[in-house]
């Protein structure tokens, strides 16, 4: 894959453009591997034990949800008790993430913005912010991003991210091992995507997509120098699903990236705290 350097909007364009599309198709489809609408509504739970431990209890707190696709997960904490706001920059996304709310009858509020440039309406409105599966890696700015987030938080409140880790998003295949990622420095990188990891099978037209590779490193530094205390850093050698569809299923049903004789780590989790003041 060649690093080029498009311009931030012209990246944020792109993507919008490839998760519009998805945004149509994810959940609409028997074989989509990842979002099963049907089994929502009647009462699935989506999230999975890692964030739901990091976060914690949400009954009674406003949370906002980042990067929230068609809004599965944030109803989700709304079933928890949470009063949740969604944000994502899909329009398509957000006009589907409403439908569903409507369809559930879960109060929820959901909002067309780019999580690098957060509206200023949320500023200081919420004891939690989470984002997970999927994010930083579709950023130009994860300094703007965490700092978006930083502000969207009460004092004391806590940010919750729950990411595919670096090592795992350099590995391209498992056999032959072939890296082809670099381990951060945020370069973006285009690349033409022709269908979704949530149907496989499911051949889409041609669409450019920009994403960004950052290390741990400069993903915990950002949180800092956006004035969070980082409570937590966890890097995780198992997951719950295969995120790339790459992964190794144990006989305990957990997923691992094999290196050797170890596991190389497939997720890792951050918590970090706002001042108690601002």
């Amino acid at each position: 894959m060649t690093a080029t350097r498009p311009g931030t909007d012209d990246g944020l364009a792109l993507n919008r453009a490839l998760w519009d599309v998805r945004a149509r198709v994810h959940g609409s489809t028997s074989t989509d591997l990842f979002y099963d609408v049907e089994a929502f509504v009647a009462g699935h739970q989506t999230l999975y034990a890692l964030e739901r431990e990091l976060v914690g209890d949400v009954n009674g707190l406003d949370l906002l949800h980042l990067q929230c696709h068609f809004g599965m997960d944030t109803l989700n904490w709304a079933r928890l008790g949470a009063r949740v706001t969604g944000v994502d920059f899909s329009p398509t996304a957000i006009e589907r993430a409403r439908l569903l709310a409507a369809r559930t009858g879960l109060p929820a509020t959901f909002v067309e913005a780019d999580t690098q440039r957060l509206p200023a309406t949320l500023a200081g409105g919420f004891d939690v912010v989470v984002a997970t599966y999927g994010v930083l890696c579709w950023i130009a700015d994860p300094g703007a991003w965490m700092r978006g987030a930083a502000r969207a938080l009460r004092p004391g409140g806590s940010l919750v991210l729950v990411d595919l880790h670096p090592a795992c998003q350099a590995v391209a295949t498992l056999d032959p091992l072939v890296v082809d990622w670099p381990y951060g420095g945020g370069a973006p990188h285009r690349e033409t995507v022709t269908g979704t990891y949530a149907d496989p099978g499911l051949r889409l037209p041609p669409r450019e997509s920009v994403q960004y590779p950052y290390s741990i490193g400069e993903i915990v530094t950002a949180a800092a120098t956006a004035g969070l205390t980082i409570k937590h850093l966890g890097e995780h050698v198992a997951a719950e699903f295969d995120p790339r569809g790459i992964l190794v299923q144990g006989d305990d049903g957990r997923y691992r990236l094999p290196f050797g004789d170890s596991h190389l780590p497939v997720l890792y989790s951050l918590r970090a705290v706002s001042p108690d003041t601002h």
